[in-house]
C-alpha cells in the first residue's frame, strides 16, 4: 500500500471511531432497558419506577424491564449499575441513600458523584411516622412519650434508607428509645406494620397514604415543613414540638458514567414529558409526590450538596451501619 493510501486509510479509521458514539446514540435503544430499583417490590419507590417504565417503553420502542435488587440499604443495586456498561441499557432508581450511604457504611462500592451520570430528578416527598391502629399514642407526644415507657419496635425500608435515618434523627432530637428494624424496602416494613409485628414505620408519604386513608395504619406526623395536601389532617414533626425538624426525600433516574449525553438528554426529555402527563400528575399527586424534573445539571446539583451534607447529620443522629 502506498503511503498516501495508507494515510487515507488511516483517516478513514479516525473519522469511523470519531462518529461511533453518534452512531450509537441513534440507534440507541436496540435492546430492552432495565430499570434497577434498589429496594423490594412495593413502598414507594417501586410503583413510581413501574409508572415511569410503562410510559417510558412506549417512547423508546423497547422493553423497559423493572429488576428489583434489595439489600444493603440499597448499595448492591447502586454497585450493580455503577459497574454496568455505560450504554443506555441499564439504568438507576436513585434515592436519597445513593448520598447517603457513603457517610453510614464503613465501606462502599461506588462514588455517587463521579460513577453515575444523573439523567432527572422525577419526584420529592417527605417521611410519614406511621403506627400499627392498636398502639395508645394518638400524636407524636405521646408516641415519643411511650418510647420511653415500654419496648417499641420501629422499621425501615432498610439500613442507610432516609427512612432510617430520619428515625435516627428523631430519637436524637427528643430523647426517644426504640428498637430498629431494617427491611428489604417499605413495602416488607409496611406488611409486617400492618400485621402488628412491629410498632411504627418512618416512610415515605407515597407508601403510606393509601393505607392511612383505609384506616389499616395510623399516621403520626410527617417530616416535612409544611402539612402534605395528600393527607392534610397529619401534622408535620414541628408542630408537635420539635421545631426546626425537617427531613424530605427525592427520587431521579441515573445512568453509569460515561453514557452518551445524548443518550441522557432523550432519556431526560421523555421522563419530563411522562411527569407532566395529566394523569400522571394526578396519580403523584394523590399519592404525596410532587413532580420536579428539569435538567441532569439539576440532579447533579442536588447530589453534590447531598453527598457532603449528610456526614454531619449522620454523626449527629450516632447512626452507623456495620
Amino acid at each position: 500500500m502506498s503511503e498516501a493510501l495508507r494515510r487515507r486509510a488511516l483517516l478513514g479509521a479516525g473519522a469511523a471511531l470519531a462518529l461511533a458514539p453518534a452512531a450509537r446514540a441513534q440507534i440507541w435503544p436496540d435492546r430492552p432497558v432495565r430499570l434497577i430499583v434498589p429496594v423490594s417490590p412495593g413502598g414507594s419507590i417501586d410503583p413510581l419506577a413501574r409508572l415511569i417504565a410503562r410510559h417510558l417503553q412506549e417512547a423508546l420502542g423497547q422493553p423497559v424491564v423493572v429488576e428489583n435488587h434489595p439489600g444493603a440499604g440499597g448499595n448492591i443495586a447502586f454497585e450493580m449499575v455503577a459497574r454496568a456498561r455505560p450504554d443506555g441499557h441499564t439504568l438507576l432508581v436513585g434515592w436519597d441513600s445513593l448520598a447517603i450511604n457513603p457517610a453510614l457504611f464503613p465501606k462502599v462500592g461506588y462514588d455517587p458523584l463521579r460513577d453515575f451520570a444523573p439523567v432527572i430528578q422525577t419526584v420529592r416527598t417527605a417521611q410519614l411516622l406511621v403506627v400499627r391502629p392498636g398502639l395508645p399514642a394518638a400524636g407524636l407526644a405521646e408516641f415519643l412519650d411511650l418510647t420511653r415507657r415500654q419496648p417499641i419496635t420501629l422499621g425501615s425500608p432498610g439500613n442507610g434508607s432516609i427512612g432510617h435515618l430520619a428515625a435516627e434523627l428523631l430519637k436524637a432530637h427528643a430523647g426517644a428509645e426504640w428498637t430498629h428494624v431494617p427491611y428489604k424496602g417499605g413495602g416488607p416494613a409496611l406488611a409486617d406494620l400492618m400485621a402488628g409485628h412491629i410498632d411504627a414505620v418512618f416512610l415515605t408519604l407515597p407508601a403510606a397514604t393509601e393505607h392511612v386513608r383505609a384506616g389499616r395504619i395510623r399516621a403520626i406526623a410527617v417530616s416535612a415543613t409544611a402539612r402534605a395536601p395528600a393527607l392534610p389532617a397529619v401534622p408535620t414533626v414541628a408542630e408537635s414540638g420539635l421545631a426546626g425538624f425537617e427531613v424530605t426525600s427525592w427520587q431521579g433516574l441515573l445512568a453509569p458514567a460515561g453514557t452518551e449525553a445524548t443518550i441522557l438528554r432523550r432519556l431526560n426529555a421523555e421522563t419530563a414529558r411522562i411527569l407532566a402527563l395529566p394523569e400522571v400528575v394526578s396519580q403523584l399527586a394523590g399519592q404525596g409526590f410532587e413532580p420536579v424534573s428539569g435538567p441532569p445539571e439539576a440532579l447533579a446539583t442536588r447530589l453534590a450538596e447531598d453527598v457532603p451534607r449528610w456526614p454531619g447529620i449522620v454523626k449527629l443522629a450516632g447512626a452507623r451501619v456495620d
